[in-house]
């Protein structure tokens, strides 16, 4: 990184001499640790300004409407890569080489089975809980099956636990569906790629042979790429935040799952959903828009626009496209939620409105719409964010803990009482 020099002017004091750095890509930032010992810090609620870490593994740029994982665009990876080829580009910084590759598929797709006792645990939740409360959980509570591997400070145990979250997530998620419908959970088979297994688990039933989807499953890992990295999100800096403190990773992973439950995070494809309900019918879209364009109504169009881009997400357009081709494959293009989800499509990229304040669909537009098509339920819209995000929360967790770094400790402007004497009896 390149060093600048930022001076602070601050009425009544000397000014104050910053360093500014300068990385590959993105905005130049400027360093305000030292301000504390001139009586000063920074206020900055939301950190829309501030830079929590340095970190080489995703970049965005939200104008341009760029994302590149180690320096390869979101797009590129969606045509080219696998799902675990990209897990294991966000953890190496490589794209693996044949034997690479050979050998990290093994890995995961060989460590997919969880600890028997897991199973008794879901006796112990409703039947109607909501998957992701499942998940915080379950998840959290691996670490008392997994703790021959949790020193954090061994790099063989860190790699370990990498792998077992990635590969056992789209066991555990399964679970949780099969657990609210009432059927068996189904064994993981080694013998499928990562999204097919995934299906197999979701779907299969022993009464009946199930065969996977090619078109679905394609989708599916498409699905997974797209959400697999964002980024310094609310969940990302959830993780290394709890990974600041020595936490183990599977803890730092449910803390992930938690922020990411926010309907204003990963919760967004299923307010989508909701948002598509509540308007019930074609007919009823005009009025609805102008509703999403009087600042007084507090109804909003959910899935269109995005705090990072001010462009167009590039997940969006492929994520259409999968969307468009599952919907051809299975024959749902007539359904009346997803004719309404397409006439909205249409008046957001045509109408004025939406377009001067580039509100283009995002990703939660269509991934809700594509996973509805392929009959998972909404509730489940969240798991399977969550699923696929996993390789990018522990990827932020390990470089983050391969490095330096220190306890995260936010600042606060304090507006509360100034000391007050308790009352004499």
């Amino acid at each position: 990184m390149t060093e600048k020099k930022a001076t602070l002017t601050i009425e009544g004091k000397e000014p104050i001499e910053l360093p500014m750095y300068s990385g590959t890509k993105g905005p130049d930032v400027v360093d305000v640790r030292g301000l504390l010992k001139h009586g000063v810090f920074t206020y900055d609620p939301g950190f829309m300004s501030t830079a929590s870490c340095e970190s080489q593994i995703t970049f965005i740029d939200g104008n341009k409407g760029i994302l590149l994982h180690r320096g390869y665009p979101i797009e590129e990876l969606a045509d080219n890569a696998d799902y675990l080829e990209t897990c294991y580009l966000l953890l190496y910084g490589d794209l693996p080489n044949a034997e690479q590759k050979a050998k990290f598929n093994h890995s995961i797709m060989h460590h997919t089975m969880v600890h028997q006792q897991i199973h008794t645990f879901f006796n112990g939740f409703r039947r109607d809980s909501h998957p992701m409360a499942i998940m915080v959980a379950v998840v959290g509570a691996l670490a008392a099956f997994y703790h021959d591997s949790l020193d954090i400070n061994d790099q063989n145990h860190r790699e370990i636990t990498a792998h077992r979250l990635i590969s056992k997530m789209p066991t555990i998620a399964a679970m949780v569906y099969k657990y609210s419908i009432g059927q068996p959970f189904a064994y993981p088979r080694n013998d499928l790629d990562y999204a097919s297994n995934f299906l197999h688990m979701m779907f299969s039933n022993p009464c009946e042979e199930y065969k996977v989807n090619p078109v679905m499953a394609a989708a599916m890992d498409k699905i997974f790429i797209l959400h697999a990295d964002h980024e310094q999100n609310a969940s990302t800096s959830t993780v290394r935040l709890t990974g600041s403190t020595g936490a183990n990773p599977f803890a730092c992973i449910s803390a992930g799952i938690a922020a990411l439950w926010g309907p204003a995070h990963g919760g967004a494809n299923e307010a989508v959903l909701s948002m598509l309900e509540e308007i019930g019918d074609e007919s009823n879209i005009e009025a609805f828009i102008e509703r999403a364009k009087d600042k007084n109504d507090p109804f909003r169009l959910m899935g269109f626009g995005h705090r990072v881009y001010k462009n167009y997400d590039p997940r969006a357009k492929v994520m259409k496209a999968h969307a468009d081709e599952v919907l051809k494959e299975l024959g749902q293009v007539n359904d009346p939620l997803l004719k309404i989800a397409m006439k909205l499509e249409k008046i957001a990229l045509e109408d004025e409105y939406f377009v001067q304040k580039k509100l283009y669909p995002n990703v939660d537009f269509y991934s809700g719409i594509l996973l509805r098509a392929m009959g998972i339920p909404t509730s489940m819209f969240t798991v399977i964010f969550a699923l696929g995000r996993t390789a990018g929360w522990i990827a932020h967790w390990k470089e983050m803990i391969d490095g330096d770094y220190r306890i995260g400790r936010p600042r606060q402007l304090y507006t509360g009482a100034t000391e007050r004497q308790y009352p004499k009896k």
